[in-house]
């Protein structure tokens, strides 16, 4: 399985690049940032692109893709509606759109998150906007098209999330996370069975479009 993974940086990024890489079903793994992911392997290529609006200029290398990883995400603290937008659907649905195209056999799979509002009309403004972007990617010409919803994510393996009060928060729950989502696996999940379940449903599908904590969960048994 050919991957590409935007958003290899951030905590979930993170994750689901080091999953690809240690699955010996993952023959190559292409990432797509402003950044390089910091990781060197054999089957690693990094594509860098400081505007990932312009992502049409690579056109050329986007194509022979089996999957897409789409972890890239702001949080909305401090952010206007219009700005949110154009980071988290605007480029969301600009990058996929065009994906759609040059890959018709892929399979889409995009990080959102608990409380996304699919109906668009909620008061929360980050839960509207998200919604909106999961009904834009279901309608693009995807082989399929999963979104991932997590609550919780416990970060493991020295991965750390670049936003301050994010590593204060870890910092205090980890513990306690690790043991309500043995109890309660609806609760938390971990940023490795989240790359596992990315790939097994990549891989094999799933039941549902849509997928919480519990079916992420679900979804990595199989790789764990």
């Amino acid at each position: 399985m050919n991957v590409l993974i935007f958003g290899a940086t951030g905590m979930v990024g993170q994750g689901v690049l080091r999953e690809c890489l240690l699955d010996r079903g993952v023959e190559n793994v292409v990432t797509v940032g402003r950044a390089p992911s910091g990781r060197s392997d054999p089957k690693l290529r990094e594509i860098l692109l400081p505007d990932l609006f312009a992502i049409a200029d690579k056109t050329g290398e986007l194509s022979g893709f089996d999957a897409c990883f789409f972890c890239l995400g702001v949080s909305s603290v401090g952010m206007s509606e219009a700005d949110y937008t154009r980071i988290t659907h605007d480029l969301t649905v600009t990058v996929a759109t065009l994906l759609a195209g040059l890959n018709p056999g892929m399979t889409f799979i995009y990080v959102t998150g608990a409380g996304t509002d699919s109906s668009e009309q909620g008061r929360r403004m980050w839960a509207r906007v998200k919604g909106r972007t999961e009904n834009a990617l279901f309608a693009l010409p995807f082989a399929a098209s999963y979104m991932f919803r997590p609550g919780f994510i416990q970060p493991l393996h020295g991965i750390v999330s670049k936003t301050g009060w994010y590593r204060a928060l870890y910092a205090m729950t980890g513990p306690l996370a690790s043991a309500l989502g043995a109890v309660s696996p609806g609760l938390a999940t971990t940023t490795e069975k989240l790359g596992r379940a990315m790939i097994a449903v990549a891989r094999g599908g799933y039941a549902k479009r849509i997928l919480g904590n519990a079916d992420i969960n679900r979804a990595a048994e199989p790789l764990c």
